[in-house]
């Protein structure tokens, strides 16, 4: 089964509809993404160029296997599966999630949003024999209004069994 994103303003999806493999196939019986998208205008009315195909297994920029595994990854295709509020990225060929915070910015390797201070900081081993205990559960999470306060501050740790 093919999956393809309804775009509305702005590259919003809006939808996202299934469309069998063989409604794919062009004359020559190879799977052409331009048949699909006609084949879609014709069932719904919504202009070809406004349906962009995207892959159920593709998330943060690599293709997996339905069991879970990572796949062949040349069938990684733009970025993520799209989801309704996800924005199509015509010139990176990305579909994206809702921006997470102000100041978190675009990786196009991983189809994801990171942190401007990069990945949250490691536990310590102290902190990790507490949540493998089950006596505390530690864990970062980011503020934005601290990075706006001061760009050196962002990720911050909390036990959330407190």
């Amino acid at each position: 089964m093919a999956h393809f994103a309804k775009l509305g303003v702005n590259g919003k999806v809006i939808a996202v509809h299934a469309l069998d493999n063989n409604k794919l196939l062009n004359a020559d019986n190879v799977e052409d993404e331009s048949v699909g998208q006609q084949e879609l205008e014709r069932i719904h009315g919504w202009p070809a160029a406004m349906w962009i195909k995207t892959s159920y297994n593709t998330r943060a920029g690599k293709y997996y296997n339905a069991d879970g595994t990572e796949g062949d990854q040349s069938n990684a295709l733009r970025g993520n599966y799209a989801g309704i509020g996800y924005t199509w990225d015509e010139d990176n060929e990305i579909f994206w999630p809702k921006k997470p915070f102000a100041s978190w910015v675009k990786n196009t390797t991983t189809a994801s949003w990171d942190s401007p201070l990069g990945d949250a900081p490691a536990l310590t081993a102290e902190q990790t024999s507490q949540n493998d205990a089950g006596t505390h559960r530690w864990q970062y999470s980011w503020d934005e209004s601290a990075y706006q306060a001061d760009n050196t501050a962002g990720w911050v740790i909390t036990n959330t069994l407190a």
